[in-house]
């Protein structure tokens, strides 16, 4: 039962992780064109987005067994950045690339 699940965050905390991680955004993107994961070109994301080596097998085997697309990949990688902001970590990891999977696939629902 859905009463049975863990304690859920309060909407207050969520607002404060959103507002810490565009925050954090701003920082990284000061003095660009840009102020958002989601607006990094190529060599931005060669630059922001660090993946562990874990995230790195779990988004080549992703890559492969679904087939994606480059466009699928970067996309994934903003995603995961993204995730990456909200959990404070200055590195992605198979978690956040896992997370960013999953709402890709949500997507072709």
């Amino acid at each position: 039962m859905l009463q049975d699940a863990k304690e859920e965050e309060a909407s207050v905390i969520i607002q404060e992780r959103i507002y810490q991680a565009r925050d954090l955004q701003m920082q990284r993107f000061d003095n660009q064109l840009f102020l958002t994961n989601s607006q990094m070109r190529k060599k931005q994301l060669q630059v922001y987005c660090k993946v562990d080596s874990a995230g790195e097998s779990l988004l080549k085997t992703a890559m492969e067994k679904l087939h994606l697309s480059g466009r699928a990949y970067d996309k994934i990688l903003k995603i995961s950045r993204t995730i990456a902001d909200l959990a404070k970590s200055d590195q992605i990891k198979a978690e956040h690339i896992a997370e960013a999977i999953h709402y890709r696939s949500l997507d072709k629902i």
